[in-house]
């Protein structure tokens, strides 16, 4: 089915912003009652029923170019990064605002580079600090993946520094990852993938295919996995990841979720631990794109399996989990994932703490490429789609 038609007469349903916040909590809490609002509009379109929760769907803002992160600000205003073009949009008082934030740096937008993923401190209200990650020019066609900070002073970036730059540089224009996580004790996740280079994931002395644990300045944790190691890089939280395209902190139990891009094939959802090895490219359910065997190897010792993982791949993309979220007390326990090549939002239904596969749902089918997927200060789940340059709310019908 294509919502394209169907959302076109919803129409472009924004409205103002009704208050502050007075504290910042984790924009990861699904605690709304401290959360800000937009006001919901007039319940209009088509009703959207899925196995276990109906709904309908809110546009926020479209014509927006290759959209690839947002990120919520106490005041209300959200920040969305443009791939291509390198800008930062600003939606204000409900409406995308035709000016962009000032003094971002220049970014390579070849391929599958550009301005990448976004995100605020936990005490932005106090330090008005904002982190972003894109694949930065160094000499010729090379690049590598920087993620850097900035305080935001109305339309502008100031005292922007890079906080931190994997290696090695390349020439590949692929495979930049990523996605900027803070957990609850404070500390930055953040990914890279393997550039285009399979062999780099198994190999501790460089950052791609690896995630990785910071200090919110950049600084490393002297008890990250392999600060012991002298021939490893000590910012490495866990390795063998090809490349990690959503990432989220679990509510409830507060560790670090990822997904990322198989080959042909074998797309995956992981629980990102200390120390872990995911695997690729010793292990994986995907084959070369022209269908050539990677390996024979599904499983091998000291290798993660997959939480769950997609064959034919759906191209993931972004990664949010509702748990006890009073907006959708019947997605409880999901995992939502977007979908790109797939063009759906994925629904993964878990179970318990110590989580276990429950089923799969697919929603929204022909919808557009659905690159990010979040949970916002409101409470409601959000979904950039990059098809038709849109930021999608996703209310409950009842």
């Amino acid at each position: 089915m294509n919502f394209s038609k169907k959302l076109s007469a919803v129409g472009v349903a924004t409205a103002l912003f009704l208050c502050l916040i007075t504290t910042l909590e984790p924009l990861f809490a699904q605690d709304t009652n401290r959360a800000h609002y937009f006001p919901l509009p007039e319940r209009s379109g088509e009703i959207i029923e899925s196995e276990d929760q109906s709904f309908y769907l809110q546009v926020v803002a479209e014509g927006l170019e290759n959209p690839w992160g947002a990120a919520f600000l106490p005041d209300g205003t959200i920040l969305i990064t443009e791939r291509d073009t390198g800008k930062i949009r600003i939606i204000k008082n409900g409406e995308l605002q035709s000016g962009s934030l000032n003094g971002v740096p220049e970014v390579n937008n070849r391929n599958q580079g550009g301005l990448l993923d976004i995100a605020i401190h936990p005490d932005f209200q106090n330090n008005q600090l904002v982190y972003f990650a894109y694949s930065r020019p160094v000499s010729g066609n090379n690049t590598t993946t920087a993620l850097a900070r900035a305080r935001l002073n109305d339309m502008n970036l100031e005292d922007k520094e890079i906080i931190f730059e994997g290696g090695p540089e390349s020439n590949r224009p692929f495979h930049y990852g990523n996605r900027i996580v803070f957990d609850n004790d404070g500390y930055l996740f953040f990914a890279i993938g393997d550039r285009g280079d399979m062999s780099l994931a198994q190999d501790l002395s460089n950052h791609a295919g690896k995630t990785f644990r910071l200090y919110d300045d950049g600084r490393i944790p002297s008890d990250n996995p392999f600060t012991a190691h002298s021939n490893a890089q000590p910012e490495i939280f866990s390795f063998g990841n090809r490349n990690i395209q959503g990432m989220t902190m679990h509510p409830g139990t507060g560790e670090i979720w990822s997904n990322e891009h198989g080959p042909r094939g074998g797309d995956e959802i992981n629980i990102i631990r200390s120390g872990n090895n995911y695997g690729w490219p010793k292990i994986t359910h995907g084959v070369n794109y022209n269908g050539s065997i990677i390996t024979p190897d599904t499983a091998a010792p000291g290798m993660e399996q997959p939480f769950h993982h997609w064959t034919p791949s759906i191209a993931v993309s972004g990664m949010a989990i509702i748990y006890n979220n009073e907006h959708y007390p019947r997605w409880h326990n999901s995992v939502f994932n977007g979908a790109l090549a797939g063009q759906h939002l994925n629904r993964v239904v878990i179970s318990g703490d110590t989580p276990s596969f429950v089923k799969e749902e697919r929603l929204l089918s022909g919808i557009g490429r659905i690159r990010e997927v979040l949970v916002a200060p409101d409470g409601y789940l959000y979904i950039l789609e990059e098809s038709n340059g849109r930021l999608i709310r996703i209310l409950p019908a009842s």
